[in-house]
C-alpha cells in the first residue's frame, strides 16, 4: 500500500437489522472492501452467534464499534425508559424534538446508553472501537451530552463519531441533510473536545434515499477530499423479511453492496488516492 494514500474508514452501518445486512456485511469485510461495521445490539437479530461470526471476521480487518439505537421501531434493553410509543422507542421525528425541547429524562437516557455499551462488551469481550448513532441520534441536543459522557466513562479509547463535511466539500455539494448534520455536528466536536474524546476529522455517505440514486456517482464525491481517519458511512445488505419488517431502506442496500463487492472497488479507491486503514489484530 502507498503510505501517500489517504487512509480512511469505510463503515457499514446497521450490523443487527437482519441476516441479509449482518452476511452482507461480514462478506465485504472478509473481501477487505470495508474496514469497519457499526452494530446495533438493540435490534432483534442481533445475538450472540452474530458478534461471534462478526469478531471472527473483523479480527485483523474491521474495526467494531457501537451504533447506539434510541428511534422506533426498536425497543430499549433497559427497563423503564421513557418515552415509549407501543413499546418502542418514539420515532425519529418524535425524539428530535423532544431533544430540541429539552424534554428527554438524562438519567433515563443515560441508563439505556449504559445498557447498549454493556451488551455490546457482553456479546463482543471488550469495549467498541468507536460509537455512533443509528439515525446520527447521538449529535442530537441532550443525547450528545449523555452518550459523550457515559462513551468517556466505559470505552475511554474509542472514538466517536461526528458527522461533519469539509468546509471545501460544504461549498461544492448541497445536500439538504448533510447541511443539518454539519450543524448538529459542530456543537457536538465542541462538546467532545471539552471532554478530550476523540472523533473523526471528516465524514460522507449521506445521500437521497431515492431509487434512482447514482450510487458509484455519489461515492466518488464522498472520497473528494476525504483526509486521514475520516469516516464514509454505507449500508450494504441483501433484502430479506425482517429488514422489511424494521426499515424502509432496503434495494438500496442492495445496490450498495453491489458497488462495494466488485474486484474492481480496490482500484476505484487507489484511483482517488485513497486506502483503508490498517485495522491491527
Amino acid at each position: 500500500m502507498n503510505d501517500r494514500h489517504r487512509q480512511i474508514f469505510l463503515c457499514a452501518d446497521d450490523y443487527g437489522i437482519a441476516p441479509g445486512v449482518n452476511a452482507a456485511i461480514r462478506d465485504l469485510i472478509a473481501r477487505r472492501h470495508i474496514n469497519a461495521a457499526s452494530v446495533m445490539v438493540a435490534a432483534p437479530s442481533f445475538h450472540r452467534a452474530e458478534a461471534t461470526a462478526l469478531r471472527d471476521c473483523a479480527t485483523g480487518r474491521a474495526a467494531v464499534g457501537l451504533h447506539v439505537t434510541l428511534t422506533a421501531p426498536f425497543s430499549p434493553l433497559s427497563d423503564n425508559y421513557a418515552p415509549l410509543r407501543n413499546g418502542a422507542f418514539p420515532s425519529l421525528a418524535a425524539t428530535l424534538h423532544r431533544a430540541h425541547l429539552r424534554t428527554l429524562k438524562p438519567e433515563l437516557l443515560r441508563i439505556e446508553i449504559a445498557r447498549q455499551f454493556a451488551a455490546f462488551a457482553d456479546a463482543f469481550g471488550h469495549a467498541p472501537d468507536f460509537v455512533d448513532g443509528h439515525q446520527h441520534v447521538q449529535l442530537f441536543p441532550q443525547i450528545r451530552h449523555v452518550l459523550l459522557h457515559v462513551a468517556k466513562e466505559v470505552a475511554p479509547k474509542a472514538w466517536v463519531r461526528q458527522c461533519g463535511r469539509l468546509v471545501a466539500v460544504r461549498k461544492r455539494f448541497a445536500d439538504r441533510k448533510a447541511l443539518i448534520l454539519d450543524g448538529f455536528s459542530g456543537r457536538f466536536r465542541r462538546l467532545a473536545h471539552k471532554l478530550g474524546v476523540p472523533t473523526n476529522p471528516g465524514f460522507a455517505g449521506t445521500y437521497v434515499f431515492r431509487s434512482q440514486a447514482d450510487y458509484a456517482r455519489l461515492f466518488a464525491t464522498f472520497l473528494d477530499g476525504m483526509p486521514d481517519g475520516g469516516v464514509i458511512m454505507c449500508h450494504p445488505g441483501t433484502v430479506d423479511a425482517e429488514l422489511i419488517r424494521l426499515d424502509p431502506l432496503t434495494d438500496l442496500r442492495e445496490r450498495e453492496y453491489a458497488f462495494f463487492r466488485a474486484d474492481s472497488f480496490p482500484q476505484l479507491l487507489t484511483a482517488h488516492g485513497v486506502a483503508l486503514k490498517n485495522i491491527p489484530s
